[in-house]
């Protein structure tokens, strides 16, 4: 499965990658979708000696600099420029090995940096429409009222799919998580085993009431602790919890697929959004650093920059009408 080598390439530079292509295959037994990747990574540097007249063992740091400037202006991924790099880098480690070059000219030269996606959140109202969402008249009682309780958790707490999961209905020796109805508290053990304590909100405790109410009722749940549990009594998987969801989602007309992730940035951004506390989000999110956490106020600034466009009067119009003025110096 390797890309044949740039035929017009110089013959010798074309047989070092070949023999390097089998050292990586026999000797390193990489996989051979792998030695694939490296093949046609190794393309790229056989082109970049070709178009440069240099043999790829008098390729400089500069020259490899260049090939990245040129390889991103024209549309390259950071992803993938990364895995051509780490291609390149291997290929002249080898060489050293080979004492063909004195330095790896990749050595130090990193990728650009990846354009930060920002997490999807649904907007206020649309999050509301689905955790107030009644349910379809073909579920059962019983199991309306978990789909009804597990998407109140995840939104108005900000769980992440692992500690919805984890939750009991009362602690044991062996919880790892668990809900305090009394003080409105969800106790989880999050990221990096580390514990934390997030609050209720008064619908969600009654949600979760109602869901233990009607659980009391299904006899093969008296058999595990689990707070979220099927027909069967085994825990809900991660899995379970993002197809209901969606199908909830679809059920309550959102025009989006929904995924507990999402529920969870909506929390951090619509609190974030009402109390302008960046510490507290960080907090009852379960981030180690605030920055990341800080993400969200990229986000809330997009918000806020929508609707401004959408309600300013002075705000500038799309698509170019016939009062758009061009930009001037200093605006």
């Amino acid at each position: 499965m390797q890309a044949a080598p740039v035929a017009s390439a110089a013959p010798a530079d074309t047989a070092l990658v070949a023999v390097y292509l089998q050292h990586v295959a026999l000797e390193k037994r990489l996989a051979p979708r792998t030695v694939a990747l490296y093949a046609h990574g190794l393309q790229r540097l056989l082109a970049l000696g070709q178009t440069l007249a240099v043999p790829l063992c008098a390729l400089q740091p500069q020259h490899i600099r260049r090939s990245v400037a040129q390889w991103h202006s024209q549309g390259g991924s950071s992803a993938s420029i990364a895995l051509g790099l780490s291609c390149w880098r291997g290929f002249f480690h080898w060489l050293a090995g080979q004492h063909r070059v004195q330095r790896n000219p990749v050595q130090g030269i990193r990728p650009p940096k990846a354009a930060q996606r920002l997490p999807k959140a649904l907007p206020v109202d649309a999050a509301v429409q689905l955790a107030a969402f009644a349910g379809e008249t073909s579920s059962t009682p019983w199991q309306e009222a978990r789909a009804a309780a597990l998407t109140e958790l995840l939104y108005s707490s900000g769980l992440r799919v692992s500690e919805l999961v984890g939750l009991d209905v009362q602690p044991t020796s062996e919880s790892i998580g668990w809900l305090d109805l009394d003080d409105a508290l969800a106790h989880v053990l999050g990221k990096g085993s580390k514990r934390r304590s997030v609050p209720l909100s008064r619908v969600a405790v009654e949600r979760a009431r109602q869901w233990l109410q009607l659980r009391a009722t299904v006899p093969a749940l008296e058999r595990t602790s689990a707070l979220l549990a099927g027909r069967n009594g085994t825990r809900l998987t991660a899995q379970a919890i993002w197809k209901q969801l969606r199908i909830r989602a679809r059920q309550a007309g959102l025009p989006v697929p929904v995924h507990p992730h999402m529920l969870r940035h909506s929390f951090a951004s619509h609190l974030l959004q009402s109390s302008g506390d960046l510490r507290a989000v960080q907090e009852l999110l379960g981030h180690a650093s605030i920055a990341t956490t800080q993400i969200y106020t990229r986000l809330d600034f997009q918000h806020l920059a929508k609707v401004y466009d959408a309600a300013h009067p002075r705000a500038r119009r799309k698509g170019g009408g016939a009062d758009k003025k061009p930009a001037q110096d200093g605006d």
